[in-house]
């Protein structure tokens, strides 16, 4: 077989119909040189197909010559177009159709928006790359929010990159059918974020930053803490004080502009603070 197409006849019909139906959608698709139309849409499926070589395989039948499959199939007019999985038609239709079309006849066999940006952020995460996931989970979830897979890995991905408030947000929208191992993990990983939000280092800035709410050195340390505990909208804030009062003092800008980068595309956290950064540099 030719890579994403065949033309099907009694030889290759049992390796089409069983075997590749099993992996993929196969289109059966039937036309005739003596019927114009059918001509004109093979060349339509053909363009169509060929955007989902990992989803969709093509079988044409030239009528005038495979008589026997026609008739196995009971077509009666041309062009007509049979969806076959794992061995049973599930679909079809009869007459042409534009690639318009035959986006919304095929959208339920084919892999949805949401499940290729999950499928991407997947990937990503396994190499630990979870600022690169979080953009995709974003998306992912922007599209289904009602996708528990996706809430639970988007939630791991916030912790990760250190939007803690947004993580507890997300697994808190988590039905207790969804509550799973992943979901056990991600929660864990939030309950010991928390616990590193109270450590003694963090409350003893805190409280020397209620004592001295104008010392902008305190400001910065206690800055610096709370990224650590993952609280970067507290942390961030905290910097934005210091260098709306003092654009050069010490490595407020420079600390201010690296937690700015180190959140993940796509956070909201950052794209608010790094407006409000440049608004003061420029």
């Amino acid at each position: 077989m030719n890579q994403n197409t065949v033309a099907l006849t009694l030889e290759n019909f049992r390796p089409v119909m069983v075997e590749q139906s099993a992996l993929k959608l196969v289109v059966v698709y039937f036309w005739a040189q003596r019927d114009e139309p059918s001509v004109a849409q093979l060349e339509v499926i053909k363009r169509f197909v060929s955007q989902y070589p990992d989803e969709i395989f093509l079988a044409s039948v030239n009528c005038d010559e495979q008589a026997e499959i026609v008739q196995q199939f009971g077509v009666k007019g041309l062009p007509t177009t049979i969806l076959v999985k794992d061995g049973q038609p599930v679909d079809g239709f009869s007459g042409p159709q534009d690639e318009a079309q035959l986006k919304v006849t095929f959208a339920e066999y084919l892999p949805k928006p949401e499940d290729e940006l999950f499928s991407k952020a997947k990937e990503l995460i396994a190499q630990a790359d979870y600022q690169g996931a979080f953009t995709f989970l974003k998306q992912a979830h922007d599209i289904d929010a009602t996708r528990a897979d996706i809430t639970i890995m988007y939630a791991d991905a916030c912790v990760e990159t250190g939007t803690l408030a947004q993580a507890k947000a997300l697994i808190g929208c988590v039905g207790l059918v969804d509550q799973n191992g992943d979901y056990q993990a991600v929660l864990g990983k939030i309950k010991l974020a928390e616990k590193a939000a109270e450590s003694p280092q963090l409350l003893e800035l805190q409280e020397k930053h209620a004592q001295s709410p104008d010392d902008l050195g305190i400001k910065v340390e206690l800055a610096v803490q709370l990224q650590q505990a993952h609280q970067p909208e507290q942390a961030l804030s905290l910097l934005l004080e210091v260098v709306k009062k003092d654009l050069s003092f010490g490595d407020a800008k420079k600390t201010m502009l690296d937690m700015i980068n180190a959140l993940a595309d796509g956070d909201p956290i950052k794209a608010a603070y790094r407006r409000k950064l440049y608004s003061l540099l420029y």
